[in-house]
């Protein structure tokens, strides 16, 4: 007798899922993807906008509850970082969060910069 814990019928179940629509090769890198579909039909995305899902506690909470994914003028952060520099009040349009959210989460991703190892790198970086 074979026993399958939840989590690996909810993998499978999910795998399956992704083989019906097209979706069985998933992008690795930014590469990948970046001319693909728009909106991106893969909300499991670490990057896609229309969800979060929480790591520890495994809660999905919806970005954007009265909108459809495909509703979405865009779905992918990556895309938005593409741009370059955005306004706060843009940003927050996006994510659907007010501007002090977003002042907020870039205070604390500068204090995770600022207080890492691996600083000097990042100071000695120069983008192309």
């Amino acid at each position: 007798m074979l026993r399958v814990t939840r989590r690996e019928a909810r993998q499978a179940g999910a795998r399956a899922l992704q083989i019906e629509a097209g979706l069985d090769e998933r992008p690795l890198r930014r590469d990948d993807c970046a001319n693909g579909p728009r909106p991106c039909p893969l909300v499991s995305c670490r990057h896609h906008l229309y969800l979060d899902v929480n790591p520890q506690t495994g809660t999905i909470k919806l970005n954007f509850p009265d909108l459809e994914v495909w509703e979405l003028a865009h779905s992918c952060a990556l895309d938005i970082a593409d741009q370059g520099g955005t306004a706060i009040e843009t940003v927050g349009a996006l994510m659907n969060v007010t501007r002090e959210r977003i002042r907020q989460i870039e205070t604390q991703a500068l204090a995770k910069l600022t207080s890492s190892p691996n600083t000097r790198v990042l100071r000695e970086f120069k983008p192309l």
